[in-house]
């Protein structure tokens, strides 16, 4: 770098670099003596660090897949649900089956996105994935046989969806008895395995959507804010204006 450089353009230069070739940039930098430089050096250390810990994340992520890809067993689906909670609205779950190298940084929980970063690692994982199922079970149905079952028929779902069968299945915290395929339960498995994440995600972005096109036919609950969640809001407009067809009839609806 020319020290005679602005540090205006020297910064825009360090921010279109990939992070693995930042270190060489900032070592030419060190010869930089302005304060101005010292803060850049600073900045992109802390890029530097924070890739190699997203990076470390994402090797802990996959602990599970990379178990039975070991053992040959594969393809490995991961698969989670959306929408147990709500008082309105289906219940929705994915099936997702990751290419055995995979690499998505930001790849998280879906609880623990903003709508933003969901909407943005949708598209990422429909672009990686090599297979995708999902399953939905209306509000009629969670009435007839409870929740948890509609949660389970909809992972069902969501599994036979797939194009090919997979070997094993990552769930979170569940097991679908009616499949005859290898199946590990995981206790917030969104929060470790990359292909539930993946799933929750994919499971999280496709109800929202669903609950927008509600929100079109029965604007006066609000389903694009809360998406049937029992928020001030909704229980309001419950009360105002009675349950809608989406509403679910076998849930309390709180005072």
């Amino acid at each position: 770098m020319n020290k005679y450089q602005s540090l205006t353009s020297i910064e825009e230069e360090l921010n279109q670099l990939p992070v693995e070739l930042l270190n060489p940039r900032l070592q030419a930098l060190e010869q930089d003596t302005r304060k101005g430089a010292r803060k850049l050096i600073k900045k992109h250390l802390k890029r530097i660090q924070r890739a190699k810990e997203e990076k470390e994340r994402m090797e802990t992520l996959l602990t599970f897949e990379k178990k039975y890809l070991l053992e040959n067993v594969y393809p490995i689906a991961g698969i989670d649900e959306a929408g147990r909670g709500p008082l309105a609205g289906p219940v929705v779950a994915s099936a997702v089956v990751l290419p055995e190298k995979f690499n998505l940084p930001g790849l998280d929980d879906s609880k623990k996105l903003s709508a933003k970063a969901r909407e943005i690692l949708y598209l990422e994982i429909q672009e990686q994935a090599l297979d995708i199922g999902i399953g939905i079970v209306d509000p009629q149905t969670i009435d007839d046989i409870n929740i948890l079952q509609a949660t389970i028929q909809a992972m069902t779902k969501a599994v036979n969806q797939l194009q090919t069968p997979p070997k094993v299945l990552l769930i979170d915290a569940l097991l679908l008895p009616k499949l005859p395929m290898k199946q590990e339960k995981i206790i917030q498995g969104d929060q470790h395995s990359a292909s539930i994440a993946a799933a929750s995600i994919i499971a999280k972005v496709t109800r929202d959507h669903l609950m927008n096109q509600w929100d079109q036919l029965y604007p006066e609950y609000g389903f694009s804010k809360h998406k049937g969640y029992g928020t001030k809001q909704h229980i309001e407009a419950i009360h105002t204006y009675g349950l809608s067809p989406i509403h679910r009839r076998s849930f309390q609806i709180p005072k």
